[in-house]
């Protein structure tokens, strides 16, 4: 259900367990540009995961055709450097705000982003990949040219779910392999789909993303 969103470094909506135990898996939910704090949460719980904690943040900045954005674009691939850096800063205190003010287990902590997000998942759990169980990386890439201090030799086993729409026009599906490769050659635990359709997600994409939550949350 529903919770009361603490005080925090960005707008959000947070769904708590009806069993408000102290030990609860969670999802933070990163939405792509145009879009806002509602656009993931339909996704997230059509998955089902029981005693879940839902985090769903609002981008910072406005985007000029509505919604929010997580920064500005630059060349193809790279996003702008002075937005993108004020929107790492402020998603990387938030999810220090995020463990700290809701029941949140922080051995069961999930990245789920979509396009946008995604980037801002990658940025986020690769500079610091101790910190979360995964990564569900749906039609983005890896921002790899924003001269981030990816962590690529300290991905070992990460788990990473990687979706991409083979007719994808708005981020060729070009860099969701180039993002399955990089990761898999680090080390890094990545399950790669390829679905035929373009930049979204469809209910073969949530059922996929189902049962590798429920395989991962199941490991000890």
């Amino acid at each position: 259900m529903q919770g009361k969103s603490i005080v925090a470094s960005l707008e959000h909506l947070v769904f708590l367990p009806a069993n408000k135990g102290k030990n609860s898996p969670a999802i933070i939910a990163l939405h792509g540009r145009g879009a806002d704090e509602h656009d993931l949460v339909p996704v997230v719980l059509a998955l089902e995961i029981p005693d879940l904690v839902l985090v769903s943040p609002r981008a910072p900045f406005g985007f000029a055709y509505g919604g929010y954005a997580w920064y500005g674009l630059g060349d193809e691939g790279v996003p702008d450097p002075e937005t993108f850096q004020t929107s790492l800063k402020l998603l990387r205190k938030f999810v220090d705000e995020v463990t700290v003010g809701y029941p949140v287990d922080r051995n069961r902590l999930i990245l789920l982003g979509f396009s946008q997000g995604t980037m801002m998942a990658y940025a986020t759990a690769l500079t610091d990949p101790g910190m979360y169980r995964g990564i569900v990386a749906l039609s983005g890439y890896i921002p790899l040219r924003s001269n981030l201090p990816v962590q690529l030799t300290k991905l070992t086993n990460l788990p990473v779910f990687i979706a991409h729409g083979s007719d994808d026009a708005v981020i060729p599906p070009r860099y969701g392999r180039e993002a399955a490769k990089i990761l898999a050659e680090a080390g890094a635990q990545v399950t790669f789909h390829e679905y035929p359709m373009g930049h979204e997600i469809r209910e073969e994409t949530i059922r996929d993303i189902k049962q590798w939550i429920q395989k991962l949350l199941s490991r000890s």
